[in-house]
């Protein structure tokens, strides 16, 4: 069973920007897309796993799938949490 990340109530984008739509747009776009990769990593390692067991585990599902270790594990408690602050500074 799959399931989406919560969205984030947004104040409402004027209409003369519509580059800043299309960019919130493709942001949630590739969130939900970790959103999933992360629930793929955590069918691997799972959320007792800490971090650093968790490496241990995905390192080899990482270099498999051409992801990197770091933006994996990101994922994976982005999936835990649903918090896109997971992602800071990996993914987004």
């Amino acid at each position: 069973m799959t399931s989406a990340p919560p969205h984030l109530r947004r104040p409402p984008i004027r209409r003369r920007e519509p580059a800043l739509a299309a960019l919130r747009v493709a942001v949630d776009d590739l969130a939900a897309s970790t959103h999933a990769i992360g629930e793929l990593m955590l069918e691997v390692a799972p959320a007792y796993l800490s971090d650093t067991d968790a490496a241990d585990v995905l390192a080899l599902l990482c270099e498999e799938i051409g992801e990197e270790l770091d933006h994996g594990l990101a994922a994976r408690r982005y999936a835990i949490t649903s918090d896109r602050r997971a992602l800071h500074g990996t993914v987004l």
